[in-house]
């Protein structure tokens, strides 16, 4: 367990952006593929539709569109940005593709790599590239959730076809001498339960000479357990937000905002009516993307804050969770 404060040097949220791809796909399409229906996705999800990208579009072309809305926000020159940090589970290349994020921006003074924690991923990139400011290692950072889980859909498996889509989103964050708008975190992994929610590497063998094999680099379509992951959420969430609006000193009724991963949208009451916050102060996009992974978190906050939703000094309380299990919460205010 990692519970700790960023009080030594603090960190200024400068910009957001996000990038969803064209292709909708929506319920009634997918009814034609698998036995279900418009309502019945509705009313187990949430969901109404979802952004599918297509042989042009990539996580790195995404991720590069989403880090140069935030850019642009935050009125930087590229060449100032010290770190590129890519929450991604669906890289376009396993050996890394923050730096080919990192060459379309023209980056060439920053470090890029990417982190692997799935839905959670945004979340611990962020608080991850915030202990690099905070050490006075780097000055401006770029966080980037992006992922394109439509590639590892099984598309005839009626409990997860329903639920994925694609996207991504950004945030350019910068250390902070005179300020800090990022209060405290918590981070949580549970390895033990790591086998509800799995994209695994396959187990097919082929032989290189004889009496030789090797394991084929390929990868199987997400396996879930849908009402397990349902029940680690609800009961996980509210209490590791709890725990850390206790921490740094602050109730439910202190929240402008709560923005969860965009999981399902009865993960979102649940959690919302657990912390006793209103409806209206949940975050929801949930309806119109699905469960974009990493790129949830800031494709929320990035919509909210362009159509005026989320204002300068609005506090918000967000919670990752997902595969691993890996979970956690960050307590922040806009700006």
């Amino acid at each position: 367990m990692l519970d700790t404060n960023l009080d030594k040097v603090g960190i200024a949220f400068r910009g957001s952006g996000s990038y969803i791809p064209e292709q909708i796909l929506t319920n009634a399409d997918i009814s034609k593929i698998v036995d279900t229906s418009d309502k019945w996705i509705k009313t187990r999800t949430g969901i109404s539709e979802r952004r599918i990208s297509d042989k042009n579009e990539s996580v790195c072309q995404m991720g590069y569109e989403a880090a140069l809305g935030a850019l642009e926000m935050a009125d930087w020159s590229s060449e100032t940005v010290d770190l590129i940090l890519l929450a991604t589970s669906t890289p376009n290349d396993l050996f890394g593709s923050a730096p080919s994020i990192q060459a379309k921006l023209g980056a060439k003074n920053a470090v890029a790599f990417d982190l692997t924690a799935a839905c959670s991923g945004f979340l611990f990139a962020l608080i991850t590239a915030a202990q690099y400011l905070r050490t006075g290692t780097f000055k401006r950072a770029l966080v980037i959730g992006a992922d394109q889980l439509s590639s590892f859909v099984n598309w005839g498996d009626r409990g997860s076809c329903i639920l994925f889509g694609d996207g991504a989103g950004a945030l350019a964050i910068e250390a902070c001498s005179d300020s800090n708008n990022l209060y405290g975190f918590t981070l949580k992994t549970d390895g033990y339960r790591g086998g509800f929610l799995n994209l695994s590497i396959s187990d097919d063998q082929e032989e290189i000479i004889d009496n030789i094999n090797y394991k084929k680099g390929k990868y199987r379509n997400i396996t879930m357990n849908g009402q397990e992951v349902y029940k680690f959420a609800v009961r996980e969430v509210p209490l590791v937000i709890d725990n850390l609006l206790k921490q740094e000193n602050y109730k439910s009724c202190d929240i402008d905002w709560l923005l969860l991963h965009q999981a399902n949208q009865r993960i979102l009451d649940a959690v919302g009516d657990r912390l006793d916050i209103s409806k209206e102060k949940v975050l929801t996009n949930l309806s119109n993307y699905g469960n974009t992974s990493a790129a949830t978190i800031p494709l929320m906050l990035d919509e909210s804050i362009r159509n005026k939703k989320v204002k300068q000094n609005d506090l918000i309380v967000t919670s990752g969770f997902g595969a691993g299990l890996s979970w956690g919460a960050a307590l922040f205010r806009w700006g």
